[in-house]
């Protein structure tokens, strides 16, 4: 096949869809594709860039405002017009947050009837507005924590939630703008603080226990892993993408039927919000062990040590067959012929 993986983007989560890239293009190269990287904010790079590429990490803070900026220039521009985009036979969606995840850039495909990966723009769109999500995921019966959309005052969070809380932009991913709120004194602060990421600012009620999380593959649940933090008590933008910053087993060390439970769960708040073929669905397990849904990712994190190739890597499907995987569904469901080099009859096992 050929392959254009698109990535960078312009939101916050731009350096982290930057190392997706890097790997999906390391990855569907070393299966005989070939493979185009495209930068939103470069194009398509030269072969010379690509082993540069590869070396790209992530920092410890999203990239700036002033950074950002620039990149925004000649985003719209490439991603209407960019040949290597139109002459691909399927474009690999590695972009994370923003007009990547929010529905924005797949409904720009949809138009000019080019083959993308994952979900489309109205999945795409639900899923990203967590506030929507939550309430899909309740019409579905999947439990999830209360919520309060800002503004709120003091007493309305301590009659409705009880403090400590979440406070996070509405629609942001990787935890960026996100504070836990331990008191009402702190709650001020953190809600202007997620605005600056945001028009809409979500106050949660945060659930003490344990953070887990599963891939949705095709409709079917893979498996069910564990994150523990290191440098902070939730799993926050640091912990995501530094090294050591967190501990991430998998399979998760539950009860079968608890298991059983979060696969369930998780097929049915994937379908809530009408994911594509593949997701990653993030829950915390509270001490009496009842599991909350946080949220639907329909781009998420895809190096080969991101946590929804860790759930296909544990059901026995490697990272590059993964990436392969979803290129063939996406031509698939999207009115082009599979190749022959299709992975789709791939044996999975799911413990």
């Amino acid at each position: 096949m050929r392959i254009a993986v698109l990535f960078g983007g312009v939101s916050e989560e731009r350096d982290v869809s930057v190392a997706s890239g890097a790997q999906v293009v390391r990855a569907l190269t070393s299966l005989g594709h070939d493979v185009i990287a495209v930068d939103t904010a470069r194009g398509a790079l030269p072969p010379a860039e690509h082993a540069q590429l590869m070396t790209t990490g992530v920092a410890v803070e999203p990239p700036s405002a002033q950074t950002l900026s620039l990149v925004r220039r000649n985003a719209r521009m490439l991603v209407r017009e960019a040949p290597e985009l139109r002459q691909a036979d399927v474009v690999f969606i590695a972009l994370h947050g923003g007009s990547g995840e929010d529905g924005t850039i797949q409904a720009l495909f949809d138009l000019a009837g080019i083959p993308y990966t994952g979900t489309g723009h109205f999945g795409s769109a639900y899923a990203m507005d967590k506030d929507v999500a939550k309430r899909l995921f309740r019409s579905a019966d999947v439990p999830t924590p209360d919520w309060l959309m800002a503004p709120v005052d003091t007493h309305a969070v301590t009659a409705a939630l009880g403090f400590p809380v979440i406070v996070k932009p509405n629609k942001q991913g990787s935890s960026v703008g996100l504070t836990v709120v331990g008191d009402q004194d702190a709650l001020s602060d953190a809600v202007d603080r997620a605005y600056r990421y945001d028009g809409e600012v979500m106050v949660e009620r945060f659930v003490a226990g344990r953070e887990l999380t599963v891939g949705v593959l095709e409709g079917r649940a893979l498996v069910v892993g564990e994150i523990r933090p290191r440098l902070d008590a939730v799993f926050d933008y640091a912990s995501k993408y530094q090294p050591d910053g967190a501990d991430e087993i998998f399979p998760a060390d539950l009860p079968t039927e608890t298991t059983t439970l979060i696969r369930d769960l998780a097929v049915r708040a994937h379908h809530a919000v009408k994911a594509g073929s593949y997701s990653r669905v993030d829950f915390r397990l509270d001490e009496a062990g009842q599991p909350w849904c946080l949220e639907v990712n329909t781009v998420p994190g895809m190096t080969a040590t991101s946590l929804l190739p860790q759930s296909a890597e544990a059901a026995g499907l490697d990272f590059p067959h993964l990436c392969e995987r979803l290129c063939e569904i996406a031509r698939r469901e999207r009115g082009q012929k599979p190749s022959s080099r299709s992975v789709l009859a791939t044996t999975m096992r799911v413990d």
